[in-house]
């Protein structure tokens, strides 16, 4: 079993900055894509930004420019750090990792617990 603990969310102003961890433990051999995912009221899971073990990303187009995705492999861990932040950022952020456990030797899809961001203007 692999276990997604995340930390940094909280209540910031627009126009400020928050950055989010996301630490992974567990029978891990090796972890394979890493990324953020948020959910706001009413509103669909979204993909905000990914990140692979070689350290490629993705963003999606709204966080473009002010959101960054990195990884520690050492530390199987994720970060995400949030400028400039808007009220239509506000949401609950969910990790997710991509994950070859070692016993039994298999790979699964793990998300973390969540984390609130919220925005006020």
């Amino acid at each position: 079993q692999v276990q997604l603990v995340e930390s940094g969310g909280g209540l910031v102003q627009a126009g400020g900055s928050l950055r989010l961890s996301c630490a992974a433990s567990g029978s891990i051999l090796r972890i394979n894509g890493m990324g953020w995912y948020r959910q706001a009221p009413g509103k669909q899971r979204e993909l905000v930004a990914t990140i692979t073990s070689g350290g490629s990303t993705n963003y999606a187009d709204s966080v473009k420019g002010r959101f960054t995705i990195s990884r520690d492999n050492a530390k199987n861990t994720v970060y995400l750090q949030m400028i400039s932040l808007k009220p239509e950022d506000t949401a609950v952020y969910y990790c997710n990792a991509d994950v070859w456990e070692r016993a039994p030797l298999r790979k699964n899809d793990y998300w973390g617990q969540g984390t609130q961001v919220t925005v006020s203007s």
